[in-house]
């Protein structure tokens, strides 16, 4: 009964507060507002960033491995100019490792250029062009909304097809339907076998939207391709870890490379837990950057909040040696203060939630990026407030219950 009667009288002390001297705890208190905004929007978007880019990297499948002349993380005491001098993955290597592993289930080869796309008078200039093998839509995603993926045989024989992205084609045929149409590319005329679903764009900015994709034979044969970036994509059979995939591709690869056993590998196994480790570390450094300019808003809301506590004491100092001098005890005094200026700092604070919240909402409907505030943010930034408050209003409320009543009754 005692702490409900504490905690009622400590809230209507704080909205008289509030309603008596409106600006100056209004200004006392857009610290704690500030600050709390500051800290909890950073989080805000670092959790929602996160989640974009995890569930990116999961839709690539955590069981595959990118075989590539570059390193996705590149460091320690090996010399950026051994990296040039590596060889590109080639796709005669490709059909060695189906043929000796025993943990690939499937693998494709696939490379990319920028070229100039028409059909008639319509051209998309710079478009992406991959060329891919058939086995691709077996590792990696492809949403075929019209037509259909190239055959095997199609693919070896360099057939002279394309599956173009939904803008792609929107881009091309914008009164017509595009299956069965010829685009003209590197060139030459290639007929459209299918188009995409549309997709929209990634975190990162790519979109197969805004691509086209080839037979690799075909693109071999109208492009030079021994100085660019190719890419072997192999993926596990199930109950093979990454680990286990990782360790005897690079024994095949060292192998098919004729590697001398003291020899640096000359190749890089990529998979995606690099990509999400160094987001990590990225987060971790703008987190502490966010803590250290909340923090500042924070400490100056906490002047704040002592500022008002200081004074209601001092308003308060009759009404405090009368409620003494009627039997009240010191932790009395000090938890009704206390109360207060929790109380206080935990409006402020809700301010601040409710504009990190708005601001969410607002990304969300104008851009549509999905950030949220999640319940872990606003325990946090209830936590923070809480605490704030109470280091603030511990040493004007400790003062207070320290008064003397007689002294007290006779303060004016």
């Amino acid at each position: 009964m005692i702490v409900l009667k504490l905690i009622r009288e400590s809230f209507k002390f704080a909205i008289d507060a509030l309603i008596i001297n409106k600006m100056r705890t209004v200004l006392s208190l857009t610290g704690i507002t500030i600050g709390i905004f500051s800290i909890i929007s950073v989080f805000t978007v670092f959790d929602s960033l996160e989640y974009s880019i995890k569930s990116e990297i999961n839709s690539l499948g955590s069981d595959i491995l990118f075989i590539q002349k570059w390193p996705w993380a590149m460091g320690g005491d090996y010399a950026w100019w051994k990296y040039w001098q590596r060889p590109n993955p080639k796709l005669s290597e490709l059909k060695m490792i189906k043929l000796r592993s025993n943990t690939v289930e499937n693998g494709t080869f696939m490379f990319a250029v920028s070229r100039n796309i028409s059909y008639r008078t319509n051209i998309v200039e710079g478009a992406k062009v991959n060329a891919i093998t058939y086995d691709y839509p077996k590792i990696l995603n492809l949403d075929i909304g019209e037509g259909r993926f190239f055959t095997e045989q199609e693919d070896k024989s360099g057939k002279n097809v394309v599956i173009l992205g939904y803008d792609l084609a929107k881009s091309l045929f914008p009164d017509e339907d595009p299956l069965g149409k010829r685009v003209k590319i590197f060139g030459r005329r290639l007929y459209v076998i299918g188009v995409l679903n549309k997709k929209g764009s990634d975190v990162f900015g790519n979109s197969p939207d805004k691509q086209a994709f080839v037979p690799v034979a075909f693109a071999r044969g109208v492009v030079d391709i021994r100085n660019m970036g190719t890419t072997i994509i192999v993926k596990a059979k199930p109950g093979v870890t990454i680990e286990e995939m990782k360790d005897e591709l690079t024994g095949i690869m060292r192998s098919i490379r004729k590697l001398k056993p003291a020899a640096d590998d000359n190749f890089a196994l990529n998979q995606t837990d690099i990509i999400s480790k160094g987001f990590d570390q990225l987060f971790g450094v703008i987190a502490i950057v966010g803590w250290i300019i909340g923090g500042f808003s924070l400490l100056v809301g906490g002047f704040g909040i002592a500022n008002i506590m200081f004074v209601s004491v001092k308003e308060r100092t009759n009404q405090i040696g009368i409620q003494k001098a009627l039997g009240a005890k010191r932790y009395f005094i000090l938890l009704q203060f206390l109360f207060e200026a929790v109380f206080l700092s935990l409006l402020g604070g809700a301010v601040g939630l409710l504009l990190v919240f708005l601001l969410s909402w607002g990304v969300k409907s104008l851009f549509d990026f999905p950030m949220f505030l999640s319940m872990q943010n606003i325990i946090l930034g209830i936590t923070v407030s809480a605490t704030i408050g109470f280091i603030s209003g511990f040493i004007p409320a400790w003062t207070a219950s320290r008064l003397d009543p007689v002294e007290a009754i006779r303060a004016n």
